[in-house]
Protein backbone atom coordinates (compact mmCIF):
# COMPACT_ATOMS: atom_id res chain seq x y z
CA UNK A 1 0.00 0.00 0.00
CA UNK A 2 1.32 3.44 -0.96
CA UNK A 3 1.06 6.04 1.81
CA UNK A 4 0.85 9.59 0.47
CA UNK A 5 2.53 12.00 2.85
CA UNK A 6 1.19 15.53 3.02
CA UNK A 7 1.69 18.59 5.17
CA UNK A 8 -0.12 21.82 4.26
CA UNK A 9 2.54 23.84 6.07
CA UNK A 10 5.68 22.52 4.42
CA UNK A 11 5.11 22.12 0.69
CA UNK A 12 7.73 23.44 -1.73
CA UNK A 13 7.24 22.38 -5.35
CA UNK A 14 4.08 21.69 -7.36
CA UNK A 15 4.13 20.08 -10.79
CA UNK A 16 1.33 21.18 -13.10
CA UNK A 17 0.13 19.14 -16.09
CA UNK A 18 -2.29 20.38 -18.75
CA UNK A 19 -3.43 18.31 -21.73
CA UNK A 20 -6.90 19.78 -22.15
CA UNK A 21 -6.58 20.27 -25.91
CA UNK A 22 -3.59 19.98 -28.22
CA UNK A 23 -0.64 21.35 -26.21
CA UNK A 24 1.25 19.00 -23.92
CA UNK A 25 2.15 21.37 -21.10
CA UNK A 26 4.06 20.77 -17.87
CA UNK A 27 5.29 23.42 -15.44
CA UNK A 28 7.02 23.59 -12.06
CA UNK A 29 6.09 26.27 -9.51
CA UNK A 30 7.23 26.91 -5.93
CA UNK A 31 4.99 27.53 -2.94
CA UNK A 32 5.68 31.27 -3.28
CA UNK A 33 4.67 31.30 -6.95
CA UNK A 34 8.13 31.33 -8.48
CA UNK A 35 8.15 29.74 -11.94
CA UNK A 36 10.97 27.22 -12.24
CA UNK A 37 10.02 25.73 -15.62
CA UNK A 38 7.36 25.98 -18.29
CA UNK A 39 7.64 23.35 -21.05
CA UNK A 40 5.14 23.02 -23.89
CA UNK A 41 5.10 20.55 -26.78
CA UNK A 42 2.96 21.96 -29.59
CA UNK A 43 0.93 19.83 -32.00
CA UNK A 44 0.39 22.53 -34.64
CA UNK A 45 2.18 20.56 -37.34
CA UNK A 46 0.00 17.50 -36.74
CA UNK A 47 -3.30 19.38 -36.87
CA UNK A 48 -2.56 22.09 -39.46
CA UNK A 49 -3.53 19.92 -42.49
CA UNK A 50 -7.02 19.49 -41.01
CA UNK A 51 -7.60 23.15 -40.16
CA UNK A 52 -8.37 22.29 -36.54
CA UNK A 53 -7.66 19.90 -33.68
CA UNK A 54 -8.33 16.21 -34.37
CA UNK A 55 -9.15 14.67 -30.94
CA UNK A 56 -7.71 11.22 -31.67
CA UNK A 57 -4.42 12.65 -32.93
CA UNK A 58 -4.24 15.00 -29.95
CA UNK A 59 -4.69 12.24 -27.38
CA UNK A 60 -2.05 9.99 -28.96
CA UNK A 61 0.40 12.86 -29.26
CA UNK A 62 0.01 13.67 -25.56
CA UNK A 63 0.84 10.09 -24.59
CA UNK A 64 3.98 10.26 -26.68
CA UNK A 65 5.13 13.68 -25.46
CA UNK A 66 4.34 13.57 -21.73
CA UNK A 67 7.39 11.62 -20.48
CA UNK A 68 9.88 13.86 -22.29
CA UNK A 69 8.09 17.12 -21.47
CA UNK A 70 7.80 16.16 -17.79
CA UNK A 71 11.47 15.27 -17.57
CA UNK A 72 12.39 18.67 -19.01
CA UNK A 73 10.04 20.48 -16.64
CA UNK A 74 11.54 18.70 -13.62
CA UNK A 75 15.15 19.42 -14.58
CA UNK A 76 15.47 22.10 -11.83
CA UNK A 77 15.12 19.29 -9.28
CA UNK A 78 18.25 17.58 -10.69
CA UNK A 79 16.54 14.23 -11.10
CA UNK A 80 15.21 14.03 -7.54
CA UNK A 81 11.49 13.91 -8.37
CA UNK A 82 10.64 13.00 -4.77
CA UNK A 83 11.29 16.62 -3.82
CA UNK A 84 7.91 17.37 -5.39
CA UNK A 85 5.16 18.28 -2.94
CA UNK A 86 2.21 17.46 -5.20
CA UNK A 87 1.05 16.65 -8.73
CA UNK A 88 -1.62 18.98 -10.16
CA UNK A 89 -3.52 18.11 -13.33
CA UNK A 90 -6.33 19.55 -15.42
CA UNK A 91 -9.44 17.37 -15.12
CA UNK A 92 -11.69 19.54 -17.32
CA UNK A 93 -13.03 21.11 -19.36
CA UNK A 94 -11.47 19.92 -22.61
CA UNK A 95 -11.28 17.03 -25.04
CA UNK A 96 -12.02 13.71 -23.34
CA UNK A 97 -9.11 11.78 -24.82
CA UNK A 98 -6.63 14.58 -24.18
CA UNK A 99 -7.77 15.02 -20.59
CA UNK A 100 -7.52 11.27 -19.97
CA UNK A 101 -3.94 11.20 -21.27
CA UNK A 102 -2.81 13.85 -18.81
CA UNK A 103 -4.85 12.56 -15.87
CA UNK A 104 -3.63 8.98 -16.30
CA UNK A 105 -0.03 10.16 -16.40
CA UNK A 106 -0.52 12.38 -13.34
CA UNK A 107 -2.08 9.49 -11.42
CA UNK A 108 0.93 7.35 -12.25
CA UNK A 109 3.30 9.99 -10.92
CA UNK A 110 1.21 10.50 -7.80
CA UNK A 111 1.13 6.79 -7.07
CA UNK A 112 4.79 6.05 -7.84
CA UNK A 113 6.14 9.08 -5.95
CA UNK A 114 3.58 8.86 -3.12
CA UNK A 115 2.61 12.50 -3.62
CA UNK A 116 -0.84 14.13 -3.36
CA UNK A 117 -2.91 14.53 -6.53
CA UNK A 118 -4.68 17.85 -7.12
CA UNK A 119 -7.58 18.32 -9.55
CA UNK A 120 -7.59 21.68 -11.36
CA UNK A 121 -10.30 23.31 -13.45
CA UNK A 122 -8.75 24.47 -16.73
CA UNK A 123 -10.73 27.73 -16.73
CA UNK A 124 -9.72 28.48 -13.15
CA UNK A 125 -6.12 27.80 -14.14
CA UNK A 126 -6.21 30.46 -16.85
CA UNK A 127 -7.33 33.01 -14.28
CA UNK A 128 -4.66 31.69 -11.93
CA UNK A 129 -2.00 32.59 -14.50
CA UNK A 130 -2.90 36.26 -13.93
CA UNK A 131 -3.25 36.00 -10.15
CA UNK A 132 0.30 34.62 -10.07
CA UNK A 133 1.72 38.00 -11.04
CA UNK A 134 2.63 40.77 -8.60
CA UNK A 135 1.07 43.17 -11.12
CA UNK A 136 -2.36 41.58 -10.78
CA UNK A 137 -5.06 44.02 -9.54
CA UNK A 138 -6.47 43.54 -6.07
CA UNK A 139 -9.50 41.30 -5.63
CA UNK A 140 -12.34 41.45 -6.37
CA UNK A 141 -11.69 41.85 -10.08
CA UNK A 142 -13.34 41.03 -13.39
CA UNK A 143 -11.77 38.27 -15.46
CA UNK A 144 -12.26 38.09 -19.21
CA UNK A 145 -11.40 34.58 -20.37
CA UNK A 146 -11.11 34.34 -24.12
CA UNK A 147 -9.68 31.36 -25.98
CA UNK A 148 -10.39 28.89 -28.77
CA UNK A 149 -12.95 27.03 -26.72
CA UNK A 150 -14.18 29.56 -24.17
CA UNK A 151 -15.34 33.16 -23.97
CA UNK A 152 -16.68 34.30 -20.61
CA UNK A 153 -16.71 36.99 -17.96
CA UNK A 154 -16.47 36.29 -14.25
CA UNK A 155 -16.12 38.24 -11.04
CA UNK A 156 -13.19 36.83 -9.05
CA UNK A 157 -14.18 37.48 -5.43
CA UNK A 158 -11.42 35.42 -3.83
CA UNK A 159 -8.97 32.93 -5.28
CA UNK A 160 -11.15 29.92 -6.04
CA UNK A 161 -14.42 31.88 -5.67
CA UNK A 162 -16.05 33.05 -8.91
CA UNK A 163 -19.33 34.59 -9.95
CA UNK A 164 -20.26 33.85 -13.56
CA UNK A 165 -21.28 37.04 -15.34
CA UNK A 166 -21.66 35.95 -18.95
CA UNK A 167 -20.51 33.50 -21.61
CA UNK A 168 -20.78 32.70 -25.28
CA UNK A 169 -24.06 31.34 -26.61
CA UNK A 170 -22.40 29.67 -29.60
CA UNK A 171 -18.88 30.00 -30.98
CA UNK A 172 -16.03 31.10 -28.75
CA UNK A 173 -14.03 34.11 -29.94
CA UNK A 174 -10.92 32.08 -30.79
CA UNK A 175 -13.06 29.49 -32.54
CA UNK A 176 -14.54 32.26 -34.72
CA UNK A 177 -11.03 33.42 -35.65
CA UNK A 178 -10.14 29.88 -36.74
CA UNK A 179 -13.33 29.40 -38.76
CA UNK A 180 -13.10 32.76 -40.51
CA UNK A 181 -9.43 32.18 -41.30
CA UNK A 182 -10.25 28.78 -42.79
CA UNK A 183 -13.00 30.29 -44.96
CA UNK A 184 -10.59 32.99 -46.16
CA UNK A 185 -8.04 30.34 -47.12
CA UNK A 186 -5.60 31.31 -44.38
CA UNK A 187 -3.46 28.99 -42.29
CA UNK A 188 -4.30 27.36 -38.94
CA UNK A 189 -4.44 28.55 -36.20
CA UNK A 190 -6.45 31.48 -37.45
CA UNK A 191 -5.87 34.00 -34.66
CA UNK A 192 -2.21 34.86 -35.31
CA UNK A 193 -2.71 34.80 -39.09
CA UNK A 194 -5.71 37.14 -39.08
CA UNK A 195 -3.86 39.47 -36.71
CA UNK A 196 -0.85 39.56 -39.04
CA UNK A 197 -2.96 40.16 -42.17
CA UNK A 198 -5.05 42.82 -40.42
CA UNK A 199 -1.97 44.77 -39.37
CA UNK A 200 -1.12 45.32 -43.03
CA UNK A 201 -4.42 47.06 -43.74
CA UNK A 202 -4.94 50.81 -43.89
CA UNK A 203 -8.71 50.38 -43.91
CA UNK A 204 -11.32 47.89 -42.77
CA UNK A 205 -14.67 46.44 -43.74
CA UNK A 206 -17.37 47.31 -41.22
CA UNK A 207 -18.97 44.18 -39.76
CA UNK A 208 -21.66 43.97 -37.05
CA UNK A 209 -20.83 43.51 -33.39
CA UNK A 210 -23.38 40.91 -32.25
CA UNK A 211 -25.05 41.42 -28.86
CA UNK A 212 -23.00 44.55 -28.16
CA UNK A 213 -26.23 46.41 -27.29
CA UNK A 214 -27.83 43.63 -25.25
CA UNK A 215 -28.49 44.12 -21.57
CA UNK A 216 -26.71 40.93 -20.51
CA UNK A 217 -23.03 40.04 -20.57
CA UNK A 218 -23.27 37.11 -22.98
CA UNK A 219 -21.44 36.81 -26.30
CA UNK A 220 -22.33 35.44 -29.73
CA UNK A 221 -19.92 35.02 -32.65
CA UNK A 222 -21.86 32.89 -35.12
CA UNK A 223 -23.57 35.96 -36.59
CA UNK A 224 -20.29 37.78 -37.12
CA UNK A 225 -18.84 34.72 -38.81
CA UNK A 226 -21.88 34.55 -41.11
CA UNK A 227 -21.57 38.27 -41.92
CA UNK A 228 -17.98 37.73 -43.09
CA UNK A 229 -18.99 34.71 -45.19
CA UNK A 230 -21.86 36.64 -46.82
CA UNK A 231 -19.63 39.60 -47.60
CA UNK A 232 -16.85 37.52 -49.13
CA UNK A 233 -19.32 35.40 -51.10
CA UNK A 234 -20.27 38.45 -53.17
CA UNK A 235 -16.70 39.22 -54.19
CA UNK A 236 -14.84 38.05 -57.25
CA UNK A 237 -11.57 36.17 -56.65
CA UNK A 238 -9.63 39.32 -57.54
CA UNK A 239 -11.66 41.50 -55.19
CA UNK A 240 -11.34 38.93 -52.45
CA UNK A 241 -7.57 38.90 -52.71
CA UNK A 242 -7.38 42.70 -52.84
CA UNK A 243 -9.69 43.23 -49.88
CA UNK A 244 -8.32 40.44 -47.69
CA UNK A 245 -6.43 42.77 -45.28
CA UNK A 246 -9.49 45.03 -44.90
CA UNK A 247 -11.73 42.00 -44.30
CA UNK A 248 -9.35 40.58 -41.70
CA UNK A 249 -9.04 43.96 -40.00
CA UNK A 250 -12.80 44.48 -39.96
CA UNK A 251 -13.49 41.05 -38.52
CA UNK A 252 -10.82 41.45 -35.85
CA UNK A 253 -12.09 44.88 -34.81
CA UNK A 254 -15.65 43.61 -34.48
CA UNK A 255 -14.69 40.42 -32.64
CA UNK A 256 -12.42 42.17 -30.16
CA UNK A 257 -14.66 45.23 -29.91
CA UNK A 258 -17.48 43.14 -28.47
CA UNK A 259 -15.10 41.80 -25.81
CA UNK A 260 -14.19 45.32 -24.69
CA UNK A 261 -17.80 46.53 -24.71
CA UNK A 262 -18.88 43.64 -22.49
CA UNK A 263 -15.83 44.00 -20.25
CA UNK A 264 -16.57 47.67 -19.67
CA UNK A 265 -20.19 46.85 -18.85
CA UNK A 266 -19.07 44.17 -16.37
CA UNK A 267 -16.72 46.61 -14.63
CA UNK A 268 -19.45 49.22 -14.30
CA UNK A 269 -22.04 46.73 -13.04
CA UNK A 270 -19.77 45.05 -10.47
CA UNK A 271 -17.89 48.14 -9.37
CA UNK A 272 -14.61 46.21 -9.61
CA UNK A 273 -11.52 48.40 -9.72
CA UNK A 274 -9.47 46.08 -11.89
CA UNK A 275 -9.58 43.36 -14.50
CA UNK A 276 -7.50 40.65 -16.11
CA UNK A 277 -7.63 39.22 -19.63
CA UNK A 278 -6.57 35.60 -19.91
CA UNK A 279 -6.64 32.75 -22.44
CA UNK A 280 -5.00 32.19 -25.80
CA UNK A 281 -6.68 35.13 -27.55
CA UNK A 282 -5.10 37.45 -24.95
CA UNK A 283 -1.87 37.08 -26.93
CA UNK A 284 -3.44 39.30 -29.62
CA UNK A 285 -1.65 42.65 -29.67
CA UNK A 286 -4.73 44.60 -30.73
CA UNK A 287 -6.72 43.17 -27.81
CA UNK A 288 -3.94 44.18 -25.44
CA UNK A 289 -4.05 47.69 -26.86
CA UNK A 290 -7.82 47.92 -26.46
CA UNK A 291 -7.61 46.60 -22.89
CA UNK A 292 -4.99 49.19 -22.00
CA UNK A 293 -7.13 51.96 -23.47
CA UNK A 294 -10.14 50.78 -21.47
CA UNK A 295 -8.17 50.71 -18.22
CA UNK A 296 -6.92 54.24 -18.83
CA UNK A 297 -10.39 55.49 -19.73
CA UNK A 298 -12.03 54.02 -16.62
CA UNK A 299 -9.11 54.66 -14.28
CA UNK A 300 -8.83 51.02 -13.22
CA UNK A 301 -5.88 48.65 -13.00
CA UNK A 302 -5.45 45.62 -15.23
CA UNK A 303 -3.12 42.77 -16.05
CA UNK A 304 -2.60 40.47 -19.02
CA UNK A 305 -0.10 37.63 -18.54
CA UNK A 306 2.86 37.29 -20.91
CA UNK A 307 2.14 35.34 -24.09
CA UNK A 308 3.56 32.04 -22.83
CA UNK A 309 1.17 32.11 -19.87
CA UNK A 310 -1.88 33.01 -21.97
CA UNK A 311 -1.86 29.90 -24.12
CA UNK A 312 -2.33 26.53 -22.38
CA UNK A 313 0.54 25.80 -20.00
CA UNK A 314 1.39 23.72 -16.96
CA UNK A 315 2.47 26.70 -14.86
CA UNK A 316 -1.09 28.00 -14.60
CA UNK A 317 -2.23 24.57 -13.39
CA UNK A 318 0.46 24.39 -10.73
CA UNK A 319 -0.16 27.99 -9.64
CA UNK A 320 -3.90 27.43 -9.29
CA UNK A 321 -3.28 24.30 -7.25
CA UNK A 322 -1.31 26.07 -4.54
CA UNK A 323 -4.34 27.22 -2.58
CA UNK A 324 -5.92 23.78 -3.02
CA UNK A 325 -2.91 22.14 -1.40
CA UNK A 326 -2.91 24.71 1.39
CA UNK A 327 -6.58 23.95 2.11
CA UNK A 328 -6.09 20.21 1.81
CA UNK A 329 -8.35 19.81 -1.23
CA UNK A 330 -6.85 16.58 -2.53
CA UNK A 331 -8.13 14.26 -5.23
CA UNK A 332 -8.44 10.49 -5.04
CA UNK A 333 -6.91 8.18 -7.61
CA UNK A 334 -10.40 7.42 -8.94
CA UNK A 335 -10.67 11.01 -10.20
CA UNK A 336 -12.41 11.19 -13.59
CA UNK A 337 -12.29 13.76 -16.38
CA UNK A 338 -15.05 16.32 -16.89
CA UNK A 339 -15.07 17.67 -20.47
CA UNK A 340 -17.88 20.15 -19.74
CA UNK A 341 -16.67 21.41 -16.36
CA UNK A 342 -17.67 25.03 -15.69
CA UNK A 343 -15.76 27.76 -13.90
CA UNK A 344 -16.06 27.38 -10.14
CA UNK A 345 -17.46 23.86 -10.45
CA UNK A 346 -15.56 21.13 -8.62
CA UNK A 347 -15.54 17.54 -9.87
CA UNK A 348 -17.71 15.44 -7.59
CA UNK A 349 -16.73 11.72 -7.75
CA UNK A 350 -13.26 11.05 -6.39
CA UNK A 351 -12.88 14.56 -5.02
CA UNK A 352 -12.92 15.51 -1.37
CA UNK A 353 -11.76 18.17 1.06
CA UNK A 354 -9.79 17.38 4.18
Amino acid sequence: MVVISYSPLSFTYILGIDTSCDDTSVGLVTATGEILSNVVASQLIEHAPFGGVVPEIAARSHLKALPCVTEQALSPLNGDWRRLSAIAVTCGPGLVGSLLAGLSYAKGLSLSLAKPLLAVNHLEAHIGSALLSADCPQLPLVALLVSGGHTSLALVQEEGEYLHLGGTRDDACGEAFDKVAKYLGLAYPGGPVIERVAEGSGERVEFPRPMSDSADLDFSYSGLKTAVVNYVHKLSPQERERELPAIACGFQESALGVLIIKLEKALRETGAKGFVVVGGVAVNRRLRELARNLAEELGVSYHIPPADLCTDNGVMVAASARHKLERGELAELDLAVYPNLELGQAPEPGFFSR
